[in-house]
């Protein structure tokens, strides 16, 4: 016993020192940045698109490069699942840990004094050998987990590119829409002043005067649903950037619309599995559900616990020896994990399937929509140009007092919806090339292998 108390007292220091130690981290306080200037990339020399370098200079306005690269440098969504990674590689860390052995001291004491006694003790030290067989399967599986979040980081990093390139491309067009409503709303104003005066002498009744009384309060109403519609983007491309809620949002450029061709969908398409983020997250979990199963599977063998002990009785003799603890296979043997395992393995590959397939069909569908927005922003982009025309003769012919005004009212009405319906329609042109771009992979960011991905 005395060796055993020099050993502790020797062991005890290294042991103590290599413990954690608690560190308190205070919540904080945030409130974005105030200006487009406060905003850092912490990453110099990010690419957007590959091989072509991009400076970043918010004086003279973000452009939908350098929006895209904010929303995957400060959103409050990707820190988030920034720490969830971190958790995933402790998780990972803790997996090819083994467990401590078990040391186990007694002593005991006579009750009555007699010739010969002595104070008897036993020490033993165990360790479970399951875990050693294990141990390959749980890292293997840990690993892949780790790769997986990692990847389905990344998957959600590409999809705040895109959510901030199409916002981006929002708030440009309703940005547009406003000065559009804006300058209708001022050339309306001499009519409705005109309306109003012949109101008030008596020259007209409120039935003639309906169209434009309506004019300009179908004007301002348009005008304060866009004002609604356009705060809520500028509020949420702040959010996903970093500004804070009454920040400038100064904008340049052009909105981003990529328009592939059949050729390149083919490429991409076929090259799919080894580009889309989700689906090499999808095989890093599958990899790891084989290697749950496997470990499963060696589960189902007899656990060890093997021991060595030393002990002295009363009677002063000492004895040494081992003990092996082993678990009978006759009921469980661990069936149940093993179905388990197997069933979500298969519920993993038709997931997998089903996602990939998924992705084919729509990719296809995104393009033949493409293709016939595109067919339809030319109509309209003809239309409104002749009707934008037929405005401004309209205009000088009232002027001129040789039109009257419900005429040149159903005119301008006319104009304005077609001038509104081609926005929107560039808009949605954006928006499902975007879609197209992201679900494709080609949204010009490197991909990291599957070995990048698991390590720290």
């Amino acid at each position: 016993m005395r060796r055993l108390r020099i050993a502790l007292l020797i062991a005890a220091p290294p042991l103590l020192a290599s413990c954690a130690t608690y560190r308190p981290l205070p919540l904080a306080d945030v409130r974005g940045a105030d200006s487009v200037a406060d905003l850092a990339v912490p990453a110099e020399g990010l690419r957007f698109p590959a091989g072509s370098p991009h400076r970043f200079d918010p004086t003279d306005g973000l452009d939908v490069t350098e929006t895209a690269t904010l929303a995957v440098a400060n959103s409050p969504a990707l820190k988030l699942k920034r720490d969830q990674l971190g958790v995933a590689r402790a998780q990972s860390f803790a997996a090819g840990l083994l467990p401590d052995p078990q040391l186990s001291v007694g002593k005991d004491f006579p009750v009555h004094s007699g010739p010969g006694l002595t104070s008897a003790y036993n020490l033993g030290l165990s360790e479970d050998l399951g875990a050693w067989l294990t141990r390959s399967s749980r890292v293997s599986a840990a690993r892949s987990q780790a790769s997986q979040v990692s990847l389905e980081l990344f998957w959600d990093e590409w999809q705040a590119v895109a959510q901030a390139r199409l916002l981006f491309g929002q708030v440009l067009n309703l940005r547009a829409q406003a000065v559009r409503l804006d300058a209708e709303r001022a050339a309306l104003a001499p009519v409705s002043a005109y309306v109003r005066k012949a109101l008030q002498a008596g020259n007209l009744t409120y039935d003639a005067a309906s169209a434009g009384l309506n004019a300009v309060s179908d004007v301002e109403q348009r005008s304060a649903a866009n004002a609604l519609a356009l705060h809520q983007a500028e509020a949420e491309l702040r959010r996903l950037i970093g500004l804070a809620p009454r920040a400038p949002l100064p904008l340049s450029g052009s909105p981003y619309a990529p328009q592939p061709t059949d050729a390149q969908m083919d490429g991409a398409l076929a090259d799919l599995p080894h580009r889309r983020p989700d689906l090499l997250a999808l095989q890093a979990g599958y990899q790891a559900q084989e290697a749950k199963l496997r470990g499963a599977i060696l589960a189902q063998f007899p656990a060890l616990v093997l021991g060595f002990n030393q002990a002295r009785d009363t009677s002063n003799i000492t004895t040494r020896g081992f003990s092996l603890g082993i678990t009978l296979p006759l009921f469980d043997r661990n069936r149940g994990n093993i179905a388990i395992e197997t069933a979500t393995r298969q519920q993993l590959r038709d997931e997998y399937a089903a996602r990939l397939l998924s992705a084919r069909s729509d990719a296809w569908r995104l393009q033949a929509d493409l293709q016939t927005l595109a067919n339809q922003q030319a109509g309209l982009r003809r239309h409104a140009r002749a009707l934008d025309q037929a405005r401004a003769s309209a205009e000088r012919a009232w002027h001129a007092n040789l039109l009257d005004w419900p005429t040149y009212l159903a005119i301008r009405s006319n104009a304005l919806t077609a001038d509104l319906d081609l926005l929107a329609v560039e808009q949605e042109r954006e928006k499902q090339a975007i879609a197209l771009e992201a679900l494709l992979g080609n949204t010009d960011i490197p991909i990291p292998t599957a070995a990048q991905a698991s390590q720290p």
